[in-house]
């Protein structure tokens, strides 16, 4: 391309590339930003979405945590052939077990009879019917009513697309790190392009691992060749990948894979069934807890209980570092005797191919990791979220004095203004809705899981809607004080539809319920200082001779 005659330079070329790739797919970008920083919290999402789990208050002791599961498989569930207990942690706070019955693999990834425990009481919970947590999750790469391939690869497409214009932009501004320290309000144009270079520089980091990441993670979907020539399918190859990360003297052969599952099949069939009484887990728990040290333990396996084979399995909370995906430390005791078996699991140091690819897909995915650090991830998730949505407004900004020109508003300058106000605060209304449906959707309606998703697409379609039949800057307004609204009243909404009241989840420490009415807060205050600041904008200056539509709305 040629401006004014010469040749554009590289800058003004990665200029024009970052601007119009920005554009394209800044919206679903953006849905896809907002909807995988939500998702370092699904699991708080989901606790709260159930609000029938709420009244289960964990005991501080793990010990006493194990008792209340035991007591209840001991009564119910003494003859089955495996338990699995997932003992309450700071995202959980209810005890989750599992129960499988003689046949079934105690390893399978599925299956099962799966039940909540209250952790203090042992009483059997029933949560509604929900997606939680996990909708948002799937929606962040899979989007909706799409097929999970077309899905995945349009996800995998705009990722690209975004890493494109990380690089383009920052080749483009050339004092990018002196700007970033330079913020000019109330300068239009300048002060939107002082707030995108400002979010984008501040997780650069953030922004260039999470784009390379959710790539590696896509990995599979765009070059499947090299693994479908060995492996039957992806599970298979990452299960293989386990295996190469766990060493069992015990059951080291040539080909583990096979042998293992062999085993497996064997043991399913040839367990004797002679009644033996389980080991008190106490000395077993302690012993874990002073070998873990700060890790607590996660999830107890025990196979074969009450019986003479019966093997436990203390699993850790935390892996042992993010280059370990996916596994756990681990500990394995006789369940007779409680003597620890001495050729237990041991953990293998990655390759270094193994390691980047485990630390980069861990450290997007935020699987494993400590509180303090999920928190980092959703904040440079926000941070990102606002780089997107300031890039998306300055787009409208930098153009909005040719349309002032022209006296009118071109159909694709509207639409755009129309498009970013739906994507920017229309999603986050949408993602209120949803968590509002939850609660007022009778509980025992048939299919309320796909109703809470409809509604949530439903206020999203009503927002783009609102947003062009009104003039810009109030649709701003009004959508920007619903937000406010919506969001403050959440927590409110909570206790009174049988969810924990936050002053009590705070008294009894339940963090995974307070946190997420103290984020709605956080959110309400953040959308009302957005509308003082619309409200309080000027927009572009009135020619003398006549105004414009654009003048009248007063629009940015």
């Amino acid at each position: 391309m040629r401006i004014d005659g010469k040749a554009e330079g590289p800058r003004q070329s990665m200029s024009w590339l970052h601007t119009w790739s920005s554009l394209i797919l800044g919206w679903l970008l953006y849905a896809i930003f907002v909807t995988g920083t939500l998702s370092f919290f699904q699991a708080e999402i989901s606790v709260w979405m159930k609000p029938e789990f709420h009244q289960s208050i964990p005991p501080k002791s793990q010990q006493k945590q194990t008792e209340v599961a035991l007591s209840y498989l001991q009564q119910h569930h003494s003859d089955a052939a495996s338990w699995r207990i997932q003992l309450p942690n700071s995202r959980q706070n209810t005890t989750a077990i599992t129960i499988r019955e003689v046949g079934e693999d105690p390893n399978a990834r599925r299956g099962g009879t799966r039940i909540t425990l209250d952790s203090a009481t042992g009483e059997v919970l029933e949560a509604r019917e929900t997606r939680g947590g996990g909708f948002l999750y799937r929606f962040h790469f899979e989007l909706y009513g799409l097929d999970r391939i077309v899905g995945r690869w349009i996800v995998g497409l705009a990722t690209m697309f975004m890493l494109v214009a990380i690089i383009s932009g920052v080749i483009t501004h050339k004092k990018i790190f002196k700007d970033f320290f330079t913020f000019r309000s109330g300068k239009g144009q300048r002060s939107w392009l002082d707030a995108h270079n400002a979010s984008a520089i501040l997780a650069l980091p953030f922004h260039i691992m999470i784009t390379f990441s959710g790539l590696l993670l896509l990995l599979f979907i765009f070059m499947p060749w090299g693994i479908n020539q060995i492996y039957d399918n992806r599970q298979e190859f990452l299960q293989d990948q386990r295996n190469n990360l766990i060493s069992n003297p015990e059951t080291e052969t040539t080909n583990k894979r096979t042998e293992s599952r062999g085993k497996r099949e064997k043991n399913a069939e040839t367990v004797e069934q002679t009644t033996a009484p389980l080991t008190d887990l106490t000395p077993l728990l302690v012993y874990a807890q002073t070998a873990w040290g700060n890790n607590p333990i996660g999830s107890i396996n025990i196979t074969a209980p009450n019986t003479t084979q019966a093997k436990i399995e203390l699993q850790a909370l935390h892996v042992k570092s993010v280059a370990y995906r996916g596994i756990y430390p681990t500990l394995e005791f006789n369940g007779v005797t409680g003597a620890p078996i001495m050729d237990s699991k041991t953990l293998n140091t990655p390759s270094i191919p193994a390691g980047i690819y485990n630390t980069v897909t861990v450290l997007h995915e935020a699987r494993g990791l400590d509180l303090a650090f999920r928190w980092l991830l959703f904040f440079s998730g926000i941070i990102g979220s606002m780089m997107v949505a300031t890039g998306l407004i300055l787009w409208c900004v930098k153009r909005a004095p040719q349309q002032q020109k022209q006296n009118k508003k071109s159909f694709g300058y509207r639409l755009v203004e129309v498009m970013n106000i739906a994507a920017v605060i229309g999603l986050p209304i949408a993602c209120a809705a949803y968590f509002y449906a939850n609660r007022f959707i009778p509980v025992h309606l048939e299919n309320r899981t796909v109703l809470e998703i409809r509604v949530f697409f439903i206020i999203w379609l009503l927002s783009f809607i609102h947003a062009s039949l009104r003039q810009h800057k109030q649709a701003w307004l009004e959508q920007l004080m619903f937000a406010s609204i919506a969001f403050a009243l959440l927590p409110i909404v909570n206790f009174m539809t049988g969810g924990q009241a936050l002053w009590t989840a705070i008294a009894h420490g339940q963090w995974v319920i307070a946190t997420f009415d103290l984020a709605m807060w956080v959110f309400a205050l953040l959308f009302i200082i957005c509308f003082y600041k619309v409200k309080n904008h000027q927009g572009l200056k009135a020619n003398k001779s006549k105004a414009t539509p654009i003048q009248q709305e007063k629009q940015s």
